[in-house]
């Protein structure tokens, strides 16, 4: 099929954001799983991604990694779905999501996995500031806003949608009511479900 999408995934990986996305946008996909370690550093797959990681999709021959950027491309390739901004949403759209995959991941890994935390002379050369200002800024948009660009879900939120649950989940992103709130309502979807049943099915397999 020309518009077929082949995912490569690991069930146990960021992958599940691309997975969810592809669900949300109704695109036909097939689902190529890695192992850590093995065919993830594979020759073959090095020629798709020489970084050896997943999420990567090819569709119509093209090459797309990185999970922000993979949910930007669906949106965007399989406009049926509605999932891509509006003149209108383009600035909140393109802030939250740049900012969950960069300042916000940047800081959890710093802060919660590695036991960095810069001091305010180095707070002025990361791109983060701080863990604290992160989260600040991030919940201070949900008090007023219901998704990323308002009131309408699009592909923004399945990135920072899965980004702060699971953050929630593993401990990493402090419970905070605006934080919680907007996980449920992401998460509630039927694309979600969907996607969630499939991953963990290949979990239970492996």
């Amino acid at each position: 099929m020309q518009d077929e999408v082949i995912l490569y995934t690991n069930p146990q990986s960021r992958g599940r954001i691309a997975r969810w996305m592809l669900e949300e946008v109704g695109a036909p996909y097939r689902t190529e799983v890695l192992e850590y370690g093995g065919s993830m550093k594979a020759p073959a797959y090095l020629k798709i991604n020489p970084m050896g990681k997943v999420p990567a999709i090819v569709h119509r021959g093209e090459v797309v990694t990185e999970g922000a950027a993979i949910c930007a491309y669906l949106a965007e390739a399989f406009p049926q779905a509605g999932l891509a901004p509006t003149p209108e949403e383009r600035a909140s759209y393109y802030r939250w999501l740049f900012f969950t995959a960069g300042p916000l991941e940047s800081a959890i890994i710093d802060t919660k996995t590695f036991g960095i935390e810069p001091d305010a002379q180095k707070q002025m050369m990361v791109g983060y500031g701080s863990y604290a200002a992160v989260l600040d800024n991030l919940s201070n948009w949900f008090t007023g806003h219901k998704y990323v660009t308002g009131e309408r879900f699009t592909a923004a939120d399945v990135y920072v949608g899965a980004q702060i649950n699971w953050g929630l989940e593993f401990g990493t992103i402090e419970k905070r009511a605006e934080f919680s709130d907007y996980a449920k309502r992401v998460t509630d979807r039927d694309a979600y479900s969907r996607a969630t049943e499939k991953d963990n099915a290949l979990v239970e397999k492996a």
